[in-house]
């Protein structure tokens, strides 16, 4: 090869490596360990951890009738802190009960105890392991957030957080707790044609043992903490509630206020905290100045 020649050569492979750099994504920078929640993010098969700026304030005081469900997880939680032994939490149950509120209410409360939350999509639960090891050695306390968990047959994330959970040979740092919210008690579907395998023989040999596959997951976490949907009055409280935290005169509320209070859940279908919330600002956006 003539020197001409090596030389177009060399400024090709130049350029192909320009643009395959350019191409790639930039290095993860550095946690910004000040932060008191991050969320785990992906891109091109690189995750890093990007701190959350603007956090929903909300207090363990502004969850209304949960108040069993409270108690068990700041428990919990306050074990975590003092480095003494606690479980990994699922909180499952009726949707807009307050079941994330907690996680987000239990940070405000303990921040300042050390407390750190990092939000971890399901689709990224297949990292969890690199996770754990960024945050492995820290001094604060770190719970790896999932909400809204549940999964499909055959994904991949679903082993990965059984093998954190319990089922690795590595052990999970003291440091580090998962708590999940799911709307559903057992995270894998379950079908009516499973329990008729139980009872004729199908392709699968023994049904019971894959049945059992299914809840497994679940049962890995020590502590369930469950959600029951809201009475009427129970509704109606937690509407008070938060028209007093916003300034609301309850001088009307046995006219035409709780009317429109109800008249709200009734067109959303639904009664839970999430709908006291949202008719509490729509109300205070109304009628304040």
């Amino acid at each position: 090869m003539t020197p001409p020649d090596l030389e177009r050569l060399i400024d090709r492979a130049e350029g192909v490596l320009a643009r395959l750099e350019a191409s790639l994504p930039p290095p993860p920078s550095v946690p910004d360990w000040q932060a008191l929640a991050h969320r785990w993010r992906t891109r091109q098969g690189r995750g890093w951890l990007e701190a959350i700026r603007h956090l929903q304030q909300i207090r363990l005081a502004d969850l209304q009738d949960v108040e069993t469900q409270k108690a068990r997880i700041v428990a919990n939680t306050r074990q975590f802190l003092a480095g003494k032994r606690a479980n990994n939490v699922l909180l499952t149950g009726a949707r807009g009960t307050g079941k994330s509120s907690l996680i987000r209410a239990l940070l405000t409360e303990y921040a300042s105890a050390g407390l750190r939350v990092i939000e971890v999509d399901k689709s990224d639960l297949v990292d969890l392991p690199h996770i754990v090891d960024l945050v492995a050695g820290r001094a604060e306390r770190f719970i790896l957030y999932c909400d809204d968990l549940s999964f499909d047959e055959g994904e991949l994330s679903y082993k990965a957080l059984k093998s954190v959970l319990d089922g690795s040979l590595a052990a999970v740092p003291d440091n580090v707790l998962i708590y999940a919210t799911s709307n559903r008690r057992h995270l894998l579907p379950e079908y009516f044609e499973e329990n008729a395998h139980t009872r004729h023989v199908g392709e699968e040999i023994h049904p019971a043992e894959a049945i059992e596959e299914k809840i497994s997951l679940s049962e890995r976490f020590g502590l369930w903490l469950s959600f029951y949907p809201f009475s009427q009055e129970e509704y109606l409280r937690i509407v008070q509630h938060w028209l007093a935290e916003f300034g609301v005169s309850l001088a009307n509320w046995e006219g035409e206020l709780r009317t429109e209070a109800l008249q709200w859940s009734l067109l959303r279908g639904s009664r839970n905290g999430r709908v006291a919330w949202q008719f509490a600002r729509d109300w205070a956006g109304r009628v304040q100045p």
